[in-house]
């Protein structure tokens, strides 16, 4: 069981992501809906993991991998990204992000790369 910080623009995207971590046993302990609002939540409340959109107003979510990283260089973050945005997952591992999910979630993915995660 992990403490979750789920972080995308889309509120139904936030709901789907945070109905199937519960699902899994996790625990949703916070949502964001920018990058700038994940940097500010995780330094407040420092949960096991994070599930970051990549794009975002405000900041989008590579800066805010960056931004979470300099704070807590152990933070375990997973990106999530739409079909065919290979280049922004290959700089969000840069970046320091430990994984990557694919929008549309599936369930069974979800669990399997946040337990990898969990872990790492």
């Amino acid at each position: 069981m992990a403490n979750i910080l789920v972080v995308d623009d889309a509120a139904f995207m936030r709901t789907m992501l945070k109905l199937i971590l519960m699902d899994a046993g996790h625990v949703v302990v916070a949502e964001a809906g920018n990058g700038l609002e994940a940097v500010e939540v995780y330094k407040r409340i420092k949960p096991d993991l994070v599930t970051m959109d990549i794009t975002m107003p405000e900041m989008d979510g590579i800066a805010a991998v960056k931004g979470i990283l300099s704070f807590d260089p152990s933070a375990k973050i997973v990106m999530c990204s739409a079909m065919g945005q290979r280049q922004m997952i290959m700089e969000s591992f840069t970046a320091g992000a430990k994984d990557f999910l694919v929008k549309p979630f599936h369930k069974d993915k979800v669990a399997e790369t946040i337990e990898k995660v969990m872990s790492i």
